[in-house]
């Protein structure tokens, strides 16, 4: 939660094909948060106790303190204050509940829970339209008892792409599967498309996708494949960059994410969802 925060409010891209794995690494940073959204505004608002903006403040604050707050002042949208933080547009719910923030599609968050609210609705909409596709028509790189499964848009062109699947054997290791689906970024029809078309055609589709990955040159071929489904899914999931990490519930995780950390976020994940599930489950 805290870092789908981060991404919204600092305006961080998550690691994807529109950036190249060797991109410049960004200024120094504090406890994981980036060195231009650790500085405190020198205009930083001090509203009075009890009030809706002292509201506001606070439920920023709870969520992410070290985002720069430069104002919090009354919004067209009744019922909410309108803040600006980190240089993006927020606004809070008059009891500090909710943010809505436009900026970053339009992700509605309740402070009190720290549940992002749109990420739930988008993971139930992935799930589904992810069932759609047949295990049989996924690439799957797995260990022998997976502790989580994950599935993977992904691109034999993409640079993050090819940085994720060199750590195949640590993500294996960490105890996750990563199961492919093909999303040819440059479209369809396109030779970025023909070559994971020939990916999904091979007798060796492991193989194929890591010479493919490696800049191999793999036969061209031409089959029956799911690699237009895919690609349909891969945009009406939301699908804006490759690579797209998704948990087993739909949640999106992220772009490109090292292997320790992604085992560490779904782990987190679990721990999170056990007493939801607990709950739900009826008593005798």
């Amino acid at each position: 939660m805290k870092r789908l925060l981060l991404v919204a409010f600092s305006a961080i891209s998550l690691s994807a094909c529109a950036q190249a794995p060797d991109a410049q690494a960004p200024a120094a940073a504090q406890d994981g948060v980036p060195a231009a959204a650790v500085a405190a505004s020198p205009n930083e608002p001090t509203p009075a106790a009890g009030t809706p903006e002292a509201r506001a403040l606070e439920a920023i604050r709870g969520l992410n303190p070290s985002i720069p707050v430069e104002r919090i002042a009354e919004s067209p949208m009744p019922g909410f204050r309108e803040a600006i933080v980190g240089g993006q547009v927020v606004y809070v719910s008059d009891d500090g509940r909710y943010l809505f923030l436009p900026g970053s599609g339009g992700a509605l968050y309740d402070a009190q829970d720290k549940r992002n609210l749109t990420e739930s609705a988008l993971a139930g909409m992935r799930r589904d339209l992810l069932a759609k596709i047949p295990q049989s028509e996924r690439i799957v790189f797995a260990p022998p008892n997976p502790v989580h499964t994950v599935t993977v848009f992904t691109d034999v062109e993409c640079g993050y792409c090819r940085k994720l699947h060199s750590e195949m054997a640590e993500y294996n290791r960490q105890g996750i599967a990563i199961e492919y689906l093909a999303f040819p970024r440059m479209g369809l029809g396109s030779e970025d498309y023909k070559k994971m078309v020939s990916v999904w055609c091979a007798d060796d589709r492991r193989k194929a996708m890591t010479d493919a990955k490696d800049e191999k040159r793999i036969p061209q071929r031409d089959c029956t494949t799911t690699v237009n489904q895919q690609y349909d899914i891969g945009r009406r999931v939301g699908l804006t960059g490759t690579p797209m990490i998704l948990a087993e519930d739909g949640t999106q995780m992220g772009g490109y994410v090292p292997p320790a950390e992604l085992r560490q976020a779904l782990d987190k994940r679990k721990a999170e969802q056990a007493p939801v599930a607990a709950a739900a489950t009826p008593a005798g």
